[in-house]
């Protein structure tokens, strides 16, 4: 039996791989065990690699270094590619008040801090931002200030390494119920209703701007009739597109620029809510019709975009109607319906939804590709482009005042920064980045659960003497303060200042800690999609700030 054995204290490939999957698999397996409601999900792979380690289940450092590192790549670059293309439209509108709201948050964590560390003197600096990376229940900062360890001080790196890997486990598990129970104290401090906010978040839903509204109209203006529909949009300066026109006839059309409106047409007409308005005074009165029972052979297909040779290219330029005699009534991307306005670019991956003949409709998804079998495929070359070009950014250094060693975005910040670029702006170099969300979650959780267990073995050899003993029980002190306070004072000012929604507020609070365990806290409690929208909208700029914050701490402070 001396082969099983060789397997748990040995040497070699079979070895590394072996303990890895055990650590790997018991860590998630127990990740799935909620406590009051809430699991750490992958996180707990830490702590199972810390016990692993601590039994003398060692791995040999320059695979171990190799893992941990490659894992970290692989996770950030899936969160930058997934959040690219909205990263930089999170700014506009309620987003830039939710971001600088998460910004004050980030700073606040700093601050406090940085009070713990200039009041206890037996802090080093490597176990402070240890302890912030845990209390703000951020992995990827954890990790580029690792990284940045190697890189500025080589030869002592692994053992304040080791330090701050203990300090982020020890600050981890109260950090998720500190986010949590600022949550429950905001709620109990401004008496929040939960239902109420919810059937707010709800209306606000029903007039939203992007979501696409559809009215059938009966034409009795005697000032637009005679009118074409090139002309209707002069008179009407917003978004709609007329979907189908039923003549007197009884004879269903697809309008085109040239089709001139008669009376008692009968107009489909997809809009914004908060336009309906002006089209009730424009057109007429509305008029229940079941288009889809119209004996007329004219209907409504969803198209998917596959043919990265269109990527980035305007709708209206595509002259559907001109060409194909169809009308695009909606777009769908990343599961939100966006009104089919002329100027928006299209993106591998977009579903369209099309109206008109059926041959015609044909033509149209040859062209655009419609193969759902090609969206399964993970884009390898964009991946690993990426990654190269991450590596390359992250391997630049730069100079900031004050500072004797240059700075380098790391092998987190860079490949994190590309993959943002790369999603938003990639279709301009013909490069698709479109993955799918499965394809971007395995990617995710493999590249995670690596770094996690190789964190964890590495430390594991001196965590318990270093934990639990008074020195840990101030860590995990520390840690609750760096993630309650903070919370606490910006959730009263978007409670009470901004009146943000509660709902909204949690998904603020759980994104600015980039918190998973948190935000599916908020999704129950919320009972909506309120939290997440928000998590997401936070998410990018919060992840790239903890990233850069981390190296930034390390380099001035140790």
């Amino acid at each position: 039996m001396d082969w099983i054995l060789d397997l748990f204290t040995g040497t070699g490939v079979a070895h590394s791989i072996f303990i890895y999957s055990l650590v790997i698999a018991v860590g998630v397996l127990l990740g799935k065990v909620k406590i009051f409601g809430i699991s750490l999900g992958a996180t707990f792979v830490l702590f199972v690699g810390l016990l692993a380690g601590h039994f003398g289940f060692a791995i040999d450092e320059s695979t171990l270094k190799f893992i941990q590192e490659f894992g970290l790549i692989l996770f950030i670059f899936s969160i930058g590619l997934q959040v690219g293309p909205s990263f930089f439209s999170s700014f506009k509108h309620g987003g830039l008040t939710l971001n600088v709201l998460a910004i004050g948050i980030i700073a606040l964590n700093i601050v406090v801090a940085l009070a713990i560390f200039f009041a206890d003197g037996d802090l080093r600096a490597n176990e402070l931002v240890g302890i912030l990376s845990g209390a703000v229940t951020n992995t990827p900062g954890l990790g580029a200030a690792q990284q940045t360890l190697i890189e500025t001080l080589p030869s002592g790196a692994s053992a304040m390494n080791e330090a701050m890997s203990m300090g982020y486990a020890a600050a981890y598990p109260l950090g998720v119920v500190g986010i949590i129970l600022s949550m429950i104290a905001v709620k109990a401090i401004f008496k929040i209703g939960v239902d109420k906010e919810a059937k707010e978040i709800e209306d606000e839903k029903t007039n939203s701007q992007l979501q696409p509204h559809l009215v059938t109209y009966k034409v009795t203006n005697k000032l637009i009739i005679g009118s074409t529909i090139h002309h209707l949009h002069q008179i009407i300066d917003h978004n709609f597109v007329i979907s189908r026109i039923r003549k007197g006839d009884g004879h269903v059309h697809i309008p085109v620029s040239e089709t001139v409106i008669e009376e008692g047409d009968l107009l489909l007409v997809v809009m914004s809510q908060q336009d309906q308005e002006m089209f009730d005074a424009v057109l007429g009165p509305h008029e229940v019709m079941d288009w889809k029972a119209d004996p007329d052979p004219v209907t409504a297909r969803r198209i998917v975009m596959t043919n990265s040779e269109l990527s980035g290219r305007k709708l209206g330029s595509l002259r559907l109607r001109m060409g194909y005699k169809l009308n695009v009534t909606r777009v769908n991307r990343a599961g939100l319906d966006l009104l089919a306005s002329p100027n928006l670019a299209l993106q591998v991956g977009d579903r369209l939804t099309v109206v008109g003949n059926e041959n015609d409709i044909k033509r149209l998804a040859q062209k655009m590709g419609n193969s759902m079998k090609m969206l399964d495929h993970p884009n390898i070359f964009t991946m690993f482009i990426g990654i190269f070009l991450g590596i390359l950014a992250g391997s630049l250094p730069i100079m900031l005042p004050g500072m004797t060693v240059p700075m380098k975005l790391g092998l987190a910040g860079g490949p994190l920064i590309i993959a943002i670029l790369l999603g938003r702006y990639g279709y301009k170099f013909k490069l698709v980045t479109y993955t799918s969300t499965s394809a971007n979650l395995l990617m995710r959780e493999l590249g995670i659960c690596l770094f996690l267990a190789s964190v964890g073995l590495a430390a594991g050899g001196g965590f318990a003497a270093t934990v639990f003993n008074a020195t840990g029980a101030k860590w995990v002190l520390y840690g609750f303060l760096i993630t309650f306070l903070p919370l606490i004072v910006i959730g009263l000012i978007g409670r009470g200042r901004h009146k943000i929604n509660y709902c909204t507020l949690m998904g603020l609070i759980a994104g600015s800690n980039t918190d998973p365990p948190a935000l599916a806290y908020a999704n129950k409690t919320a009972n909506n999609d309120a939290p997440a929208v928000a998590y997401s909208t936070v998410y990018p700029l919060t992840m790239f700030l903890r990233v850069i914050t981390a190296q930034i701490l390390v380099l001035a402070l140790a």
